[in-house]
């Protein structure tokens, strides 16, 4: 398999050479040459397959030759070793929880097997990769867990300032070693634009080998198809489910349409979106207009220019229509997420996280308007992650796991800056220095 930069789609790369730069040099995205289309046997038989059996299947034809068989199997089982259960919520609707990994976020999948990716790079190389990462919450914690002591690696997460819960500042910052938070002053569309300019500044890449743990790096991306796959083991409903997918810089939204391309039997797909709804208007008006993002309850959510809106538009060869039949969009105020949060605890006893609560309030406005149909959203982070909005709205915090309770104990350690490019980069190559 081959990977060609969306901006100059002559550039092209194997699976190594793009999860290692992130990036393409030109600043676009790393985007397939094909989409493989899985054998009908492997769908039909999907639920007969193990978790391992199934991601390494999913994933082979991307990595290609990069990676020895033996390994990828290795990789593939690390990368999957919690459980991904469909719950039932309401009659009609599901929660894949996807939040039952080492940091509670559906990001431990992708951040899993690319960090493991990384690691057999970095063996066959002469000096330490470097991993930058923009994170609204979930992101940064995922990839702190995953790379916390790979060798060969350190990573650098720009978070902002205020706009995360504790539960994910702490997972952030407290790790230690390999990992180095830097906490911006302002919102995640600066921390993702700081990231974009380092991989456009020529000084900074020829001193060190640069490259991203974010959705636009195509070994975080693509893995998500997994638990597309994983959902459809478990759907029994007669008919192709309609998915709910809260969405941001809308890396898990791609995975979903690519695995649907690949023949995964999924009916459409909703993007679930908060106030950030750049996409929700595009949908309706066929306008993309890029803003500055405002914080809400969803923090995780709150991206006003998405990186992975380009990966849509090539999926569907920029045909507004097929986009249209295939991926409805509505947004959801915090009114209405609280809301829903507190009414779906009183109907089903069931605690959402907002995010999750996103997605459920598109979910069944859509069942609403289109009676019979059946669907689920995706769960994407635990609850106890959003301890103050969950109390809000339904009288009390969830209880903090035990497998996070020595993590909230340390200390946070993060180095506070502006989002100024230039004290970006000086500080980073400071705490390169100081390795």
């Amino acid at each position: 398999m081959r990977y060609f930069s969306l901006n100059n789609n002559h550039h092209y790369v194997d699976f190594k050479e793009a999860t290692l730069q992130g990036m393409a040099p030109d600043g676009g995205l790393y985007y397939p040459e094909s989409i493989p289309v899985w054998n009908n046997n492997f769908i039909k038989n999907l639920k007969r397959k193990s978790k391992l059996e199934i991601g390494f299947e999913i994933m082979a034809p991307y990595v290609g030759n990069t990676i020895p068989e033996k390994e990828l199997y290795s990789i593939v089982e690390e990368t999957l070793d919690f459980e991904f259960p469909l719950q039932p919520i309401s009659e009609n609707i599901y929660s894949l929880e996807l939040f039952h990994g080492p940091t509670l976020a559906f990001k431990d999948v992708g951040a899993r097997f690319l960090s493991r990716c990384m690691g057999f790079f970095a063996g066959k190389l002469a000096k330490k990769i470097i991993v930058l990462v923009a994170t609204s919450g979930d992101t940064g914690g995922a990839v702190a867990a995953a790379f916390h002591n790979i060798p060969g690696t350190e990573v650098i997460i720009l978070y902002p300032s205020g706009k995360v819960s504790p539960v994910q500042e702490k997972q952030l910052t407290a790790l230690g070693g390999n990992i180095h938070a830097l906490e911006i002053e302002g919102d995640f569309d600066d921390c993702q634009k700081l990231v974009k300019m380092a991989f456009r500044d020529e000084e900074l890449k020829k001193n060190i080998l640069l490259t991203s743990s974010n959705s636009i790096n195509v070994a975080r991306w693509l893995p998500q198809q997994i638990y597309y796959a994983l959902a459809m083991t478990q759907w029994d409903k007669g008919h192709e489910p309609v998915v709910a997918v809260p969405s941001g810089n809308f890396g898990n939204l791609c995975a979903g349409i690519v695995a649907k391309q690949s023949g995964l039997p999924i009916g459409h797909f909703i993007a679930a979106c908060n106030a950030n709804d750049v996409f929700t208007a595009y949908i309706n008006t066929g306008t993309y207009h890029p803003t500055s993002a405002v914080p809400t309850l969803s923090n995780a959510m709150d991206v006003g220019n998405p990186s992975n809106f380009a990966r849509i538009l090539t999926m569907f060869q920029h045909d507004y229509q097929r986009i249209r039949e295939m991926i409805s969009s509505i947004a959801v105020s915090d009114v209405e997420t609280l809301s829903t949060i507190k009414d779906v605890f009183e109907t089903y006893q069931y605690v959402l996280d907002p995010h999750a609560a996103v997605a459920y309030k598109a979910l069944q406005d859509y069942c609403f308007g289109h009676p019979g149909q059946k669907g689920f959203i995706l769960g994407t982070a635990h609850p106890v992650k959003f301890p103050t909005v969950v109390q809000e709205a339904i009288g009390y915090s969830p209880a903090i796991p035990q497998s996070l309770g020595a993590l909230m104990k340390k200390i946070k350690t993060a180095c506070l800056i502006p989002p100024e490019y230039a004290i970006f980069k000086s500080t980073l190559l400071k705490i390169l220095k100081n390795l």
